[in-house]
């Protein structure tokens, strides 16, 4: 009988074996579990101190070292992380009109964002300027609904990049705001606003079917919502379909989650914006199971002071 049972069990044994050995690893690798941390700011506005403790509205908030020590403590906890920028990183304090964007961008190298978008105010420093500040940094720029063909960012800007974490495919495309009555001709000289809804899609049809990323996001400078009919980031997730994530800037909206929309397809499009100055971090945390499938598992908006770290 104890040899009988013996039997069985080493042949239920063998059998299993047989099974993972004949099955082919990149099956068993949709099995494993991945993480991914998207980090965000937009509309730092070249606010590289925090504010005054005694400031009314943000005592002792923001500042770019205490963003790094906060950025550096979820690197060390997380498995992979994203740090992207929804554009305005020019303009607002004296750095700017000192330095012309190079503190900015150096600091940014420095922390190792991601990728960026551009924002009204990058061009604050001419087109000449934001052509200069594009080439210094180690990030891409990635924008799809501005025509910079007559100008020296030409050939700067990407449509769409893939970062990859591990086994993800991560897709990001960028929009900005309209520029004519926002930001004097003569900065932006001959560059071209295009339709944000159709560029976009574009760009995330080839991130979607080319391409076929796990995850896309969108870094707006178009503005969360608007009493107009004037587009925004609510309007650009109900017109189009395939984006997961728009990370948004420009209208300054401080979100204590993030919001969810129905795109096209009736599936849902999360938006997150975290204020100005740089005294917030967006953080959304994915989890990619079986076959790559994913959920938004965590979210939270991380507060920029000497106290805060990453979690």
């Amino acid at each position: 009988m104890q040899n009988r049972r013996t039997f069985i069990k080493q042949s239920v044994l063998s059998g299993a074996m047989l099974t993972a050995i004949g099955t082919p690893l990149s099956l068993l690798a949709d099995n494993t579990k991945s993480t991914l941390t998207i980090l965000h700011t937009n509309d730092v506005h070249s606010h590289i101190e925090p504010f005054a403790d005694d400031d009314k509205k943000y005592p002792g908030l923001g500042g770019a070292a205490q963003r790094a020590a906060i950025i550096h403590e979820i690197r060390k906890n997380k498995e992979h992380v994203l740090l992207l920028d929804a554009g305005d990183i020019f303009q607002g304090t004296p750095y700017f009109n000192f330095f012309n964007g190079d503190i900015e961008i150096d600091l940014m190298n420095k922390m190792g964002y991601d990728a960026a978008t551009i924002g009204n105010h990058d061009f604050d420093g001419g087109i000449d300027g934001l052509a200069k500040q594009i080439s210094r940094a180690n990030f891409p720029f990635v924008n799809c609904n501005y025509d910079f063909t007559s100008t020296p960012v030409h050939g700067k800007v990407h449509k769409h990049i893939i970062i990859k974490k591990g086994k993800l495919k991560i897709g990001i495309t960028g929009c900005g705001v309209e520029l004519d009555g926002l930001v004097p001709d003569k900065l932006y000289t001959s560059t071209k606003y295009l339709d944000p809804i159709s560029c976009v899609q574009e760009q995330v049809d080839i991130l979607k079917h080319n391409e076929k990323c796990h995850l896309i996001i969108c870094l707006s400078h178009l503005g969360y919502q608007y009493q107009s009919t004037k587009i925004s980031d609510i309007i650009l997730a109900q017109q189009t379909n395939h984006i997961d994530v728009i990370i948004g800037g420009h209208t300054h909206t401080f979100l204590d989650a993030p919001v969810s929309q129905k795109n096209k397809d009736g599936k849902t499009v999360y938006i997150n914006q975290v204020g100005w100055a740089g005294i917030q971090i967006g953080q959304l945390d994915y989890l990619f199971e079986k076959k790559f499938s994913k959920k938004l598992s965590n979210t939270q908006t991380v507060i920029v002071d000497k106290k805060t770290r990453g979690k």
